[in-house]
């Protein structure tokens, strides 16, 4: 029935589409467009265009989210680098600050610079009224309001108010320090003054944007949020800073498209790569992945991708490899690595984990009683081999979420519904009068992809949406299998008679990965790891100098596994093209004559960095440590310090937030 209703407000969920500007970019380059004018590329090179030497990366290259883009923004550098590796470092002008200014002896005259950050803190909070409370807090000597301070102009005008007023530490209230504290410090060191004598007060994320609602009680956080950085900054002293050598060696953990992927564009730049595969031969889920749904040969790409890999004079492939035990810090990892012929440690500066994941092996719908009962995989191996048994089928039934968006794992696993697509036109193409019913929950052909799924429906597929709680039933019968499936548009019960049936599956992440043991590195509760951030770090790990890539992460496409293991290769390379790379200087350190070797800190460390040595009590790897000072705030027995305060200016601090 065609119904109304009445609503207060309607919202437009709208696409992306190309702008003629982008076009005409696009002829001027000389690189092809799609149908839909979005940048060409193949399943193989997902960042790179049809002309040699231009790379694409983002929604330019088809719709898509931000992880994605950033993934890609790094490939395509990757893709850049090693067209220019040959003249890398040769157009260098390192930077140069001017001499630090020893301010050990100076009472503390703090500056703070207050960002209105647009509409983000100026309208919620009353930055004005900031700015006069921060005048009357202890030590501080100039307060302003900016309206963007981190802008350049900012920047540049910060220098000058520090030198004229003869700033010795500095609070910026703006936003979050994970992602500005770097720009803020820089300025500190084009000001001469020790980059640790700056702390951030986060009044956006943590203020304004979680109370916008609530305008006072806002303006009366952020300054609770000021006072206390204030109260940090002010106890804070200089720091030297270490620098330790980079080895420029590689390891890659895993041997499928996104390790040797990841390897060969690593190697092909002139560093050494260790690949640990563990198994016998290289390639992962690939060997069982045969074509695209564009209709790229994968088992060609990957053959090929494998002769490159182990031909390669810069890569070592260690077969029937695992990893027994890992120690280190960026630019000086070990790790032992245990194969056939022994145990061998390889000394490293990164490591990149692309352990790739398992497809989903059906416990339903009579998956392994009934011999016409596949996954989709089966179905494609079938499909390559030219089986003629499917010449001679007249209905096939392909059943979707299998093993996925389910109590047992929730998401979605991405490849399937394409998996299933591409099946049923390469059965078409065998036998255009087959009858194909695709049962579903949501058809999730995202992106150009969808083309494919308007195929499917002109050639006469058929698409059946079932509910969560009604899936279908299979039932072996004489004449073949019986598939029982509510139809909720007719709102009727349908069977179906069919000589095959297609299920399909996901990927399953490894809860138990003893890579992520051995690494110390996260995995969600799917079994996948986790990234350092969705949105600004997809590929990198909290542990710095640690990258990821592949169906290790989560379940993705082919093009997206390339993108993503490119991009890694990028990640790496911001630690390789190092000859040394500078320590944080903020360390914890432990008071063995207090320590209890009660656990505390090894547990609440979110680093895995203190460990209880054979002398029964903790220690901390000052490389290792991040200076967050949990374990500081976490150790009952106060036997641990961070060498930036005392123990009395932390509990003076403490006492005063």
């Amino acid at each position: 029935e065609v119904m109304n209703e009445i609503f207060d407000m309607v919202v437009l969920s709208v696409g992306m589409e190309i702008t003629p500007e982008t076009v005409e970019l696009a002829e001027i380059l000389g690189v092809e467009l799609t149908k839909g004018n979005f940048c060409e590329t193949g399943s193989f090179q997902p960042v790179a265009t049809s002309r040699d030497g231009i790379q694409v990366c983002g929604a330019f290259q088809g719709p898509k989210d931000i992880p994605e883009s950033v993934m890609e923004a790094s490939s395509a550098a990757c893709g850049a680098a090693m067209s220019l590796a040959s003249a890398r470092g040769t157009l260098v002008k390192e930077l140069v600050f001017p001499e630090e200014i020893d301010v050990s002896d100076q009472l503390p005259r703090i500056g703070i610079f207050v960002c209105n950050c647009g509409i983000n803190i100026g309208g919620t909070a009353d930055v004005p009224e900031l700015v006069e409370y921060a005048k009357g807090l202890p030590g501080v000597a100039h307060v302003e309001q900016n309206l963007f301070t981190c802008s350049q102009d900012t920047q540049d005008k910060m220098t000058e108010v520090i030198e004229e007023h003869g700033l010795n530490r500095i609070v910026v209230a703006a936003c979050s320090p994970r992602t500005h504290e770097p720009l803020f410090q820089e300025t500190l060191l084009n000001a001469g003054l020790n980059k640790y004598l700056f702390t951030m007060a986060n009044i956006r994320n943590q203020c304004t944007w979680v109370h916008q609602d609530f305008p006072a009680e806002a303006t009366g956080k952020a300054k609770d949020l000021i006072r206390m950085a204030v109260e940090k900054v002010r106890r804070s002293k200089p720091l030297k800073q270490e620098t330790v050598p980079v080895n420029h060696t590689v390891l890659v953990v895993g041997g499928g498209l996104a390790g040797m992927n990841s390897a060969l564009s690593i190697a092909e730049q002139g560093f050494q790569v260790h690949l640990v595969e563990k198994t016998d031969q290289l390639g992962g889920l690939a060997k069982r992945v045969h074509y695209t749904i564009e209709g790229d040969d994968v088992v060609t790409f990957a053959n090929s991708l494998t002769k490159k890999v182990e031909e390669h004079s810069n890569i070592t492939v260690h077969f029937n490899a695992e990893v027994k035990e890992h120690s280190g810090f960026v630019g000086n990892f070990k790790t032992v690595v245990k194969t056939d012929s022994g145990e061998e440690e390889i000394s490293h500066g990164v490591v990149v984990v692309a352990t790739g994941a398992t497809p989903y092996e059906p416990q339903e719908y009579l998956y392994g009683e009934e011999n016409d009962v596949l996954t989709s995989l089966e179905l494609e191996e079938r499909i390559t081999n030219k089986d003629k048994e499917l010449e001679n089928l007249k209905s096939v039934v392909m059943i979707q979420c299998v093993g996925s968006r389910n109590d047992d794992n929730p998401n979605c696993s991405r490849v399937c519904c394409q998996g299933s697509i591409k099946n049923a036109l390469q059965l078409k193409e065998i036998n255009p009068d087959i009858n194909i019913y695709v049962l579903y929950r949501d058809m999730r052909t995202y992106g150009l992809m969808e083309d494919f799924y308007k195929e499917a429906r002109e050639k006469g597929v058929m698409f059946i949406r079932f509910h969560k709680d009604q899936p279908p039933k299979v039932e072996s019968i004489e004449e073949g299998l019986l598939i029982s499936v509510k139809d909720h548009v007719l709102n009727a019960e349908l069977e179906i008679e069919a000589d095959l049936v297609s299920l399909a599956v996901g990927v399953r992440g490894d809860k138990e990965n003893p890579v992520s043991r051995h690494f110390k590195l996260p995995v969600n509760q799917e079994g996948f790891f986790q990234e350092a951030h969705v949105k600004l770090r997809p590929v990198d790990f909290h542990s710095e100098g640690m990258f990821l890539a592949g169906l290790a992460h989560g379940p993705k496409l082919i093009r997206d596994t390339l993108a993503q293991s490119g991009a890694a290769a990028a990640r790496a390379l911001t630690v390789l093209t190092k000859d040394k790379l500078t320590l944080s200087s903020e360390k914890s350190t432990v008071d063995g004559t207090i320590c209890a070797a009660c656990l505390t800190c090894v547990r609440a460390c979110p680093y895995d960095v203190p460990r209880i040595n054979s002398e029964g009590v903790a220690e901390i790897e000052p490389a290792e440590c991040q200076g967050c000072g949990i374990c500081v705030s976490m150790c009952p027995r106060k036997a641990i310090q961070l060498n930036n305060y005392s123990d009395e200016e932390i509990l003076a601090n403490i006492a005063a937030i």
